[in-house]
């Protein structure tokens, strides 16, 4: 299903002379971390419902325009660059703008995860590997044509993390003794620093993920 249809469009944004005991109120009836907000039908960012109710009840939006949170994602934005807009933004609702920058509606995080959750990264049966190296001597080409030149199809990569100028790389693969890719990886430079041919690791993420789920729904 097209990223677009997960579209809600039930939340109108509020205007700049709602007064702040309204949105309260509605943070009281929502499960949002945010609310968007309008100027003359114009959308123009969101409030928090941590900075929500730290304002005086009688006050207006208009007068606390400095605590708006610019953000949004448009209607043609892929679902990663969305998840990366959600996770800068440390919200669970991500306002969408057409290519004219009206507001059509929102997603939700919980959406956009479980679309993550549906790729063959997790959907499909397959081994595990976290390699490392340093960030400015690895290609996601290489890691690939390494996996490859093993006979083996590549599932999925990503970098899982960055520290101290040294990138993981997560990927996942068809099931396939790694003995063979191991030592390839090896001869590239790369460390090794797990592999599962299970999918144990996969499980574990799995049920992280179903936990998120199930926290975001509280």
């Amino acid at each position: 299903m097209p990223l677009d249809h997960y579209i809600i469009n039930d939340l109108t944004p509020f205007d700049l002379n709602t007064p702040i005991k309204e949105l309260q109120e509605a943070f009281n009836q929502l499960t949002y971390s945010h609310i968007p907000i309008q100027k003359d039908g114009v959308f123009v960012g969101c409030l928090s419902e941590t900075d929500v109710y730290c304002f005086e009840p009688n006050q207006n939006v208009e007068d606390v325009m400095y605590a708006i949170e610019r953000f949004y994602v448009q209607q043609s934005a892929i679902w990663l660059d969305v998840l990366d807009t959600f996770a800068q933004n440390d919200s669970n609702i991500m306002p969408v703008l057409d290519e004219h920058n009206k507001y059509l509606g929102y997603y939700q995080l919980i959406d956009v995860i479980s679309l993550f959750r549906n790729t063959p990264f997790f959907s499909e049966a397959g081994g595990i590997i976290v390699i490392e190296k340093a960030y400015n001597d690895y290609s996601f080409s290489e890691v690939c044509q390494i996996v490859e030149s093993n006979n083996v199809k590549v599932l999925g990569v990503f970098v899982s993390r960055i520290k101290n100028d040294m990138a993981q790389i997560t990927i996942k693969i068809e099931n396939s003794g790694l003995s063979a890719i191991f030592e390839t990886f090896r001869r590239y430079g790369y460390a090794i620093i797990s592999g599962h041919e299970d999918d144990s690791f996969l499980k574990t993420l799995k049920d992280r993920s179903a936990y998120l789920d199930r926290y975001l729904n509280l």
